[in-house]
């Protein structure tokens, strides 16, 4: 598996972020994480990109214990958080140049010329429009597309994606749903989300979390057989 998560828990004070939580992901499978606000889906992916340390629990990417050894369970990840932090008065390839560093691409054999790496990069991910420009001086959607380029920077085998299209007009979520279907091809994609319709656009399986606990797992054609996912998803996220 390229993503192993098992029986993971987080809690703070009295209140459990997470309770046991397990699922597996495969490489070129997009899992949509699907969930309320609230519902232990971030707190789950700092964990599974080791921002987070757990309170029980393991966590394997690409075969690599997480907690025995993060850093090369690390080099296999390649994260967008929902904040998508950028420097604002950084250019867009001075930005991914400085991530390329980062990662040390210019030591490594199979890209060793950082600057052909960042041009592939920022071709793959449809920036080169808006490459010339500050980031600060883009739109929203080209802004996600900075944060997807860093994430693929260093060929990551997994995906972590935390709310990728939040906030985002319609036409840039066409856009961002596209991109993302395209680097699922060869990778394993996580990407959390509380709107259904974008789950139903990209997953072939989907995870529902409510209250920190997993409630669903399951592929869309299964859910669907009785019922909607809409149903599906409204019947455990509206209990009291």
């Amino acid at each position: 598996m390229s993503l192993q998560v098992n029986n993971l828990t987080k809690q703070y004070g009295t209140q459990k972020a997470v309770n046991n939580v397990s699922f597996h992901a495969t490489k070129g499978e997009i899992v949509g994480f699907l969930g309320p606000n609230g519902a232990g889906k971030s707190t789950t992916m700092k964990m599974i990109t080791g921002y987070l340390q757990p309170d029980t629990g393991s966590i394997q990417v690409a075969g690599i214990d997480m907690l025995k050894n993060p850093i090369d369970a690390k080099k296999q990840i390649g994260y967008l958080s929902e904040a998508n932090p950028l420097y604002y008065d950084m250019y867009v390839r001075e930005y991914l140049t400085f991530i390329a560093g980062v990662h040390g691409i210019d030591r490594r054999p199979e890209t060793r010329d950082r600057r052909n790496k960042i041009v592939e990069v920022i071709e793959t991910v449809g920036l080169g429009v808006e490459a010339h420009k500050k980031i600060g001086q883009l739109s929203k959607g080209y802004k996600q597309r900075v944060g997807l380029a860093a994430a693929i920077m260093h060929n990551p085998s997994v995906l972590i994606l935390d709310e990728p299209t939040s906030g985002l007009d319609p036409n840039q979520i066409i856009e961002i749903r596209q991109l993302m279907k395209d680097l699922g091809r060869d990778k394993t994609v996580l990407f959390s989300s509380h709107i259904l319709p974008e789950v139903e656009a990209l997953c072939e399986r989907v995870i529902i979390i409510h209250r920190g606990e997993i409630v669903a797992n399951d592929t869309l054609q299964n859910l669907k057989q009785n019922q909607s996912l809409e149903k599906v998803f409204q019947s455990f996220t509206q209990r009291d």
